[in-house]
């Protein structure tokens, strides 16, 4: 219960502790000092002043300012009953721990340190009001609260300093965990580039030589060998493609996120309708299940077609034709745009990256790929993806 939590101010050890030590010192003082009338006439409001002290003093961290107020005003309670000269050594003592918690609990620039300020010259204005106070007592008490108050602000300053290096420390590890991630999400991208230039060309380069071959030979049972050899290639391809981009897709805990195909064209092209050219999407034969790769491939090249008519084109019109035959799937982007920034062989306007990615994509399916501006104005682009067999 009185373990103290980050930015808790509930009573801890040291404050039951220093409360503990208070009152077993404040009653020793006022039942040890009873052979001295002269001194301690009743013991008793001096014991009972301790025990209240020692109370208050569990309470400090929270109410720092009104605690020591009610300390002030308990020494002036406890020197009206006894009406004596005599000051206790407790009530010193706690107004001491106050003065130097007041001062750490708030930066005195603000308004509450120096609220806190005006509450330690009122506890130190009282002491000077009791009885039997000389110019040396005034000098000591005035040099005992300003070290208290002193070493206070000094133990603010400290704690400001180290929640401050530990927010920089906690700052620096979040940067350099990002770094890690970072690096290791470099390299994994550089072994999946690495691995997909020499694997995927290689085996596309059997693939087309298992093709080629088989295009020489008859209908016999080795033709229906080496259709299944470049079946098995052209499948392999399309696993090494995905498996590599999930590899590159960043860290290996985040779960692969789903990807799109032409079921979500509608919602792409809705999309491009709301940034201004109109665009009409026309699906010709019956639909079927596309291999995940090629339908990816194949909604990537509308998009990127797309997306150049946006940048490039300034067209007010878009076609979008898919359609779906015995043994290929064709697309077919057609606008009517003549935008300055389109580059008169690729259709682009920085450099014809986007063409490349498209032409990849297709070429990676055994596909082929055309695009160029048309006699009459405009741009088509145009790509046909084998489907079933390759011949």
């Amino acid at each position: 219960m009185l373990r103290r939590l980050p930015g808790d101010r509930r009573p801890t050890w040291l404050d039951l502790v220093l409360s503990l030590a208070v009152g077993v010192a404040g009653l020793a003082e006022s039942l040890g000092r009873r052979s001295a009338p002269e001194q301690i006439g009743d013991p008793v409001p001096l014991a009972a002043g301790a025990i209240v002290s020692g109370a208050l003093l569990l309470f400090r961290r929270r109410f720092p300012m009104t605690v020591l107020l009610a300390l002030t005003a308990l020494g002036l309670a406890v020197q009206t009953v006894t009406e004596t000269g005599y000051y206790a050594a407790w009530h010193f003592y706690s107004t001491l721990i106050l003065v130097h918690t007041v001062a750490s609990s708030a930066e005195l620039r603000s308004r509450r340190g120096v609220a806190g300020l005006g509450c330690v010259l009122i506890a130190y204005g009282t002491l000077q009001t009791f009885k039997h106070v000389d110019g040396p007592e005034v000098l000591i008490s005035a040099v005992f609260m300003g070290v208290a108050y002193t070493s206070g602000i000094l133990l603010r300053r400290q704690i400001d300093r180290t929640a401050r290096l530990a927010g920089h420390a906690t700052r620096l590890e979040m940067e350099r965990e990002e770094r890690a991630r970072w690096a290791v999400a470099e390299e994994r991208s550089r072994i999946a580039r690495e691995l997909h230039d020499v694997v995927s060309h290689n085996v596309s380069l059997m693939t087309l030589h298992v093709g080629g071959v088989r295009r020489t030979l008859g209908d016999g049972r080795e033709r229906e060998v080496l259709l299944g050899v470049e079946r098995a290639g052209r499948e392999a391809i399309e696993e090494l493609r995905l498996m590599l981009g999930m590899l590159r897709g960043g860290r290996g805990d985040d779960p692969p996120a789903s990807q799109p195909g032409l079921d979500r064209l509608d919602d792409l092209i809705e999309q491009v309708r709301e940034a201004g050219p109109e665009v009409h999407l026309r699906i010709t034969g019956a639909r079927r299940p596309l291999p995940p790769g090629l339908d990816l491939s194949a909604y990537r090249l509308i998009q990127e077609s797309l997306t150049n008519v946006l940048k490039h084109a300034l067209a007010a019109k878009v076609d979008v034709t898919v359609a779906y035959g015995p043994a290929e799937l064709s697309v077919v982007v057609v606008d009517d745009g003549a935008g300055p920034g389109r580059h008169p062989e690729n259709g682009t306007g920085g450099g014809g990256h986007g063409l490349i990615g498209m032409r990849e994509r297709t070429v990676m399916h055994g596909g082929e790929l055309s695009a160029g501006p048309l006699a009459g104005g405009g741009y088509r682009v145009f790509a046909r993806f084998p489907l079933g067999d390759p011949r």
